[in-house]
């Protein structure tokens, strides 16, 4: 596995865990995602405005308020869910650049 593929798939698989948190209204669950899970990716792919956003999220500008941390929470998925539909579109262009061409030559 290239470490792209790795760095796609671990979006994939952070995505899924914040949207079941949200879904179920796991607030202590989202935090950690959000602040270690997602700064951990985010290094990982070179996305450092990702890492430093989720950081101030909880450091320098904490939430005051349920809905403020949740419509925080909802940013950072939409910027995220951005990020994987990126990498889908990259992977596909790339697999139809390797894709064999049929030759319109004929043998006789």
């Amino acid at each position: 596995m290239t470490s792209a593929i790795g760095i796609q798939l671990g979006l994939e698989d952070l995505l899924a865990d914040l949207h079941h948190a949200r879904r179920k209204g796991e607030l202590g669950r989202l935090a950690l995602l959000a602040s270690c899970e997602a700064r951990s990716w985010a290094r990982q792919a070179g996305k450092i405005d990702i890492s430093d956003n989720a950081s101030r999220m909880f450091i320098q500008q904490p939430c005051v308020s349920k809905d403020e941390f949740l419509g925080k929470v909802d940013e950072l998925i939409t910027i995220l869910e951005l990020h994987a539909q990126e990498y889908q579109r990259n992977r596909s262009q790339g697999a139809e650049a390797q894709a064999p061409r049929q030759s319109t030559a004929s043998f006789h």
